[in-house]
């Protein structure tokens, strides 16, 4: 590693966001083209940096900097070149000479203690005095909080956060509460603000510390699906995490509820407890919900006849039970329609639609993820929107969805019907109620025996256990899907049958192979020779489903060797290594966050913005249309067009694609899927994550892998429990 110092000459390119700038440096040598991350830098100024020269393909050679110092200027020269720089505005460079020449070396000292000399100066009044003065003691005090912050380990990029939102209070905060960056500032979650008491001498029994690490607990739980843990689940979870007794922990609940950070019910003779915001949303939920759910005075005769008129104008015979999903629909505020593949869900839906139009009645068509929302518009013809869409997602909430359909702006529509609910969390479930007013009939649709929702809740569960409202199960398959073996073997599957392995199917096949690396082997095969042409789909379209994350069958090492074989490193292809592995050009990638201010357009074949939104959502699948090393960005074309360019710093929200695990292939659905089975945890490999896989496919299901294990998740009705309240809530609110 190299240091040099000189003066920032020249400021290139910069970006405000992350501060990564491009800057040509002089130093008594030469002139050198420096790149980094700089958040307080401006052209003027004597700096001393620590890097070492790189080769850029387009830009030549540069010095890429890992540390940098700015350095008050010493000699004359230097500062008259720093004040004339433009960096304190009002000084121009003759300002900055006469400056100079009247005060010399006392100059800074000048400013920054006796700033009414600097009327002295023609041309300077006592406000442009005092201005100057407030923007060097303003710069002088961004610095020596950065030199601060970073002798606790903080990046540059967290410490302008940091300083953005405390400013001069840094000192007292950091010293007195770091767990406060926690709940005030999005990216500071307990771990990093752990780390920085930890260097700050905050005792371990710290009541700060064991208040936050209690919230902590319950955001991880969040993460895991959970709006509440039992107390003895969550003390027990405080104490591995905190390293204190139990009894210390279970002290702060009750000044927890006090601030209404945390809330308490009791439920079925356990007390359990849930972060304030996930109580309150399944509650006033559960309130909205049985508002929603009013009761129409209709003439059973006349909805008979309407639908005898559709069956007859579209040739469709509909079974009792999707009558009486129509007849219900056309009474009831509040309706749940659930059942498996080929139970004719679709069909309901698009008569329902045709019912409601000949009512005279306006609709909105809706589904949690774009995938699912264009199967829709597919299979009904009509637009059907993401929720985030429909509730017209922004991005002025930073970390959080913000939405212009809310109470004072609701949804204008006589029905809204939402398809694959199962993927509905509680966060997502409680915008829409919001937006939703008593009067427009909501109908939720979905496949309960899915797995629930990768965020917070057990939605249509919990809806459908509570008994509260009308609920039409749909249970007969159709001849047209009894001809599908993806079908009739997915409901084998959920009635816990077994399943013939003979491969005398069209479209269900299992290759036994028992070896993690055969395994592997023959997917690349089916991958890249077989499938495509049997299923009539690019390898692109073709899914890696796999249970687990870890693993020879993992998604990590999954995507890796796929990679290799799918979209092999060539010269005219950049790269960019982020982690343990690289982004290429042509990688399949997936967003696996909800970023609510990511901004997307859609282009025209002529390059130019013909629609632009916010918004990328976790399960969000895409291809690496370039990577700029330059600006250090990297471009990801989403499902209808939607281009999104990450900066290098936003690359943890995104991973390959190629394998993804089958909870995050909710609400999707392929051409084909390859799913490989060896072994894994019991608590995971059960009935209901194999039934989840293989409803994924649209025309081929492959499993390649040891029958016993597929056999034993078919026997295995285990499932992770999952805790929620919104169940308990509604009950509540129905009594």
């Amino acid at each position: 590693m190299e240091t040099k110092t000189g003066f920032v000459e020249h400021i290139i390119y910069r970006n405000e966001e992350n501060g990564y700038t491009v800057w040509n440096m002089v130093c008594e040598e030469d002139e050198i083209t420096c790149v980094g991350i700089f958040h307080v830098i401006s052209e003027g100024e004597t700096i001393e940096v620590s890097g070492s020269y790189t080769s850029h393909p387009s830009y030549g050679e540069q010095f890429k900097v890992e540390h940098y110092q700015i350095k008050a200027p010493e000699d004359l020269m230097s500062i008259e070149r720093y004040l004339g720089s433009g960096a304190i505005k009002g000084i121009g460079v003759a300002l900055a000479s006469r400056i100079v020449r009247r005060f010399k070396e006392e100059t800074f000292r000048i400013i920054e203690e006796e700033p009414e000399r600097l009327v002295e100066i023609k041309g300077i009044s006592e406000r442009k005095a005092s201005e100057i003065a407030e923007q060097v003691a303003e710069k002088k005090e961004q610095r020596e909080a950065m030199m601060f912050l970073q002798q606790y380990g903080i990046s540059l990029t967290l410490a302008v956060k940091i300083y953005r939102v405390y400013g001069a209070k840094i000192y007292r905060m950091i010293q007195e509460n770091p767990y406060r960056m926690a709940d005030d500032i999005p990216g500071v979650g307990f771990k990093i603000a752990d780390e920085i008491a930890a260097k700050a001498g905050i005792r371990a029994d710290s009541n700060f510390r064991i208040r936050s690490g209690i919230l902590y607990v319950l955001q991880q739980a969040a993460a895991d699906g959970h709006t509440c843990l039992p107390k003895e689940t969550l003390t027990q979870k405080a104490e591995e995490l905190l390293g204190v007794a139990g009894a210390l922990v279970e002290e702060h609940y009750m000044d927890l509820t006090i601030d209404k950070k945390l809330v308490m019910k009791e439920s079925e003779g356990r007390l359990f407890i849930y972060a304030a915001a996930y109580y309150y949303m399944e509650a006033n939920g559960a309130l909205m919900l049985r508002e929603l759910d009013l009761f129409y005075e209709t003439s059973e005769d006349e909805s008979l006849q309407k639908i005898a008129r559709i069956e007859k104008e579209t040739g469709v015979t509909l079974d009792p039970l999707q009558k009486e999903a129509i007849k219900e629909a056309a009474r009831r505020g509040l309706l749940v329609i659930t059942g498996g593949p080929g139970t004719g869900k679709t069909t309901t839906i698009n008569t329902m639609i045709q019912y409601f139009e000949l009512e005279g009645m306006d609709f909105l068509l809706a589904a949690p993820t774009g995938r699912a929302a264009k199967r829709m518009s597919e299979t009904t013809g009509y637009e059907a929107r993401t929720i985030h869409r429909l509730l017209e997602v922004n991005g002025d909430v930073e970390g959080a969805a913000g939405f212009e359909r809310n109470e004072q702006n609701p949804l204008e529509a006589d029905v809204i019907i939402v398809d694959e609910m199962s993927m509905v969390d509680i966060t997502l479930m409680s915008a829409l109620l919001k937006a939703v007013t008593p009067g427009t009939r909501l109908i939720l649709v979905g496949d309960v025996n899915q797995l629930p929702s990768v965020g917070p809740g057990n939605v249509l569960k919990d809806i459908i256990d509570s008994g509260v409202f009308s609920v039409v199960r749909l249970t007969k398959i159709f001849r047209q899907a009894t001809q599908s073996d993806i079908v009739v073997n997915a409901h084998k599957i959920n009635r816990g049958e077994t399943v013939t392995l003979d491969n005398k199917s069209m479209d269900f096949f299992f290759l036994k192979r028992y070896d993690a690396d055969v395994i592997i082997r023959v997917m690349i095969q089916l991958i890249q020779q077989k499938l495509p042409k049997f299923v009539e789909a690019k390898p692109y379209e073709i899914q890696v489903l796999t249970p687990m994350r870890k693993g020879l069958l993992g998604v990590e090492r999954l995507n890796g060797i796929l990679q290799h074989y799918l979209n092999p490193p060539a010269h005219d292809k950049m790269e960019k290594e982020h982690g343990q592995g690289l982004f290429r050009e042509g990688d399949k990638v997936m967003q696996i966050r909800n970023n609510y201010q990511l901004e997307w357009e859609i282009r025209s074949r002529y390059g130019l913005a013909i629609d632009k939104g916010s918004g990328v959502f976790n399960g969000d699948v895409g291809v690496v249309r370039s990577i700029q090393n330059a600006s250090e960005t990297m471009t990801v074309e989403f499902d209808e067009g939607r281009m999104v360019e990450y900066e290098f710093k936003q690359l943890d929200e995104l991973e390959l694609a190629y394998a993804i695990t089958i909870h995050k292939s909710q609400g999707s659905e392929y051409p084909a899927v390859v799913i490989p089975l060896l072994n894994g945890p019991r608590l995971l490999m059960n009935r209901n994550l194999l039934y989840t896989a293989v409803t994924r496919a649209r025309r081929c299901v492959t499993l390649v892998g040891d029958e016993r294990t597929f056999a034993g998740m078919i026997g295995n009705q285990s499932e992770r429990r999952r805790y929620s309240g919104l169940k308990q809530r509604l009950l509540e609110v129905s009594t």
